[in-house]
């Protein structure tokens, strides 16, 4: 490595650098995310029945049923619940009451099943959520309320009755042949889910290249960004064509894919990736699988891997549609607590699953799928209590939205620091997942916290003064700290006038 090489590695982020991230809204928003049909009961049921093949009540379970040959496809995925955007848009404000900043709907277009990963026409929203004019509106309600809208991007596959798979004119679009159970590729061998060949440039021209192509239609009337349907399928190549297409469109424009593995390597093809890792440890490290300690260096690893700002734009998930919800995984409403506050510590964009935040539960696929608990959103719950605190705090330290991370170094602990160019938006945060009270001295990593700086807990009187950059905690067994810099002010006069943000003394 040159010199030149080892000067870049040492020098902090430029408060330019963090200016661009504060203006960006791709870096750090709580994305919500939810299932249409199952968020928010239709004020209009009756004038909608004759679009449904079953409609259950609201109160009732999805339970999965055994393929079926004849069908070929799962019966429960033709089980509807009635959600519409229309009702979606009424519980806007309780999306910004939890912090959100983004809202990311499962696929909205014209599909049979009730998931409509089986796109039947990109051009139509499904009449079932309310069709084009529905959107539109919901488009307009969501941004009014201060909050961006993703779509969710099918282009690996489409729906069996689609026209364009239907159609004789396509069929080098797909992939027929013998060699295939159901005389063409089905994705992951479904026969309802015919697997596109992107190969083809005029598949590609029809979903993100073309003028009037399906992503840059979309950017154009109302959306934000997409989120990428196993985005790994698409591969590097396509998805940097598919993101260069969005960003002609829309400068701004966010494009997040869902990467089922680590979340580095995809730096340049992507804004950033569904990051399960950091909370898939973090929940192994409150099972005692895995030390604080080595959590934190794994956390390291990472960000060597794929670099700060990458990680910032990638999605942090405890759970989603499909997986198990988190409350089925982790029943202790403390432990899961502990994973709550590193979804919105550590670095990237915290995706809540939709009622995840008020302790619903569900295993597997349809379980995850169960309409929202309403009843569920009130003072008194754990869960939806513990959002709440920590969301809120999340607004207040920009640390947490766009700061840079520095692991710690610790044995059972985990630790960390979020900084900025700013003393008052950086933060300390210390979780002990063991079932013990726990002291350790800890090097703080924050160089602009001088000696007679005092750090504070967010959630408890617990101080700490850092003497020559070391700081000792004391943290009781399953809990978590989120430790602030308090201001120093003596007669006007403070130690940090130079030395946070642009550097003036005022």
């Amino acid at each position: 490595m040159t010199a030149a090489a080892l000067i870049m590695l040492t020098l902090p982020t430029s408060s330019a650098e963090f200016a661009a991230r504060r203006a960006d809204w791709r870096v750090g928003p709580v994305v919500y995310q939810i299932f249409v049909d199952r968020f928010v009961p239709s004020a209009n049921i009756e004038a909608k029945k004759h679009l449904y093949p079953k409609l259950r009540e609201w109160d009732e379970v999805p339970k999965g049923l055994p393929y079926d040959p004849v069908q070929k496809t799962w019966p429960h995925v033709n089980e509807f619940w009635g959600g519409d955007l229309d009702s979606a848009a009424t519980k806007l404000d309780y999306i910004k009451s939890l912090g959100g900043d983004v809202i990311y709907p499962l696929p909205i277009f014209k599909a049979p099943s009730n998931h409509k990963y089986d796109t039947e026409d990109y051009f139509t929203v499904d009449p079932q959520y309310g069709g084009n004019a529905a959107y539109k509106s919901f488009a307009k309600a969501t941004h009014k309320a201060g909050l961006r809208l993703m779509l969710d991007g099918v282009f690996n596959h489409i729906g069996v009755t689609a026209p364009l798979f239907k159609g004789a004119t396509k069929k080098d679009w797909f992939y027929f042949g013998k060699q295939y159970e159901h005389g063409y590729r089905g994705w992951a061998g479904v026969a309802s889910l015919p697997a596109l060949n992107l190969e083809n440039k005029a598949v590609r021209d029809y979903f993100w290249n073309a003028k009037d192509s399906v992503v840059r239609h979309y950017l154009r009337n109302g959306t934000d960004g997409w989120r990428l349907d196993v985005a790994f399928e698409l591969g590097p190549k396509f998805l940097t064509e598919l993101t260069k297409a969005a960003r002609n469109t829309r400068k701004d424009a966010a494009v997040v894919g869902e990467i089922s593995g680590y979340p580095a390597d995809w730096q340049g093809s992507l804004d950033g990736v569904f990051n399960f890792n950091m909370l898939t440890l973090g929940r192994e490290m409150i099972s005692g699988k895995v030390s604080g300690g080595n959590v934190g260096r794994m956390y390291e690893q990472l960000l060597q891997d794929a670099g700060i700002d990458f990680l910032l734009k990638s999605w942090l998930l405890l759970d989603n549609h499909d997986t198990t919800r988190i409350a089925s995984l982790v029943t202790d409403p403390a432990d899961r607590h502990l994973l709550r506050a590193l979804q919105m510590t550590l670095p990237g964009a915290p995706c809540v699953y939709y009622g995840s935040e008020l302790g619903m539960v569900g295993v597997g696929d349809p379980g995850c799928r169960a309409p929202m608990r309403w009843d569920l959103a009130k003072s008194g719950n754990p869960d939806y209590d513990s959002m709440l605190a920590l969301s809120k705090l999340r607004k207040q330290v920009g640390g947490l939205r766009y700061g840079d991370f520095r692991p710690m170094v610790t044995d059972k602990l985990l630790a960390f620091a979020r900084t900025t160019d700013r003393i008052g938006e950086s933060a300390i945060i210390v979780v002990n997942p063991t079932k013990t009270k726990q002291t350790e001295l800890l090097t703080v990593r924050v160089g602009k916290i001088l000696s007679w700086g005092t750090v504070k807990d967010a959630f408890s009187p617990f101080k700490s003064n850092v003497i020559n950059g070391l700081m000792e905690v004391q943290i009781p067994a399953k809990s978590v700290m989120v430790l602030l810099p308090e201001k120093f002010d003596s007669g006007g006069y403070s130690p940090y006038d130079r030395t946070d943000g642009d550097g003036r003394a005022e």
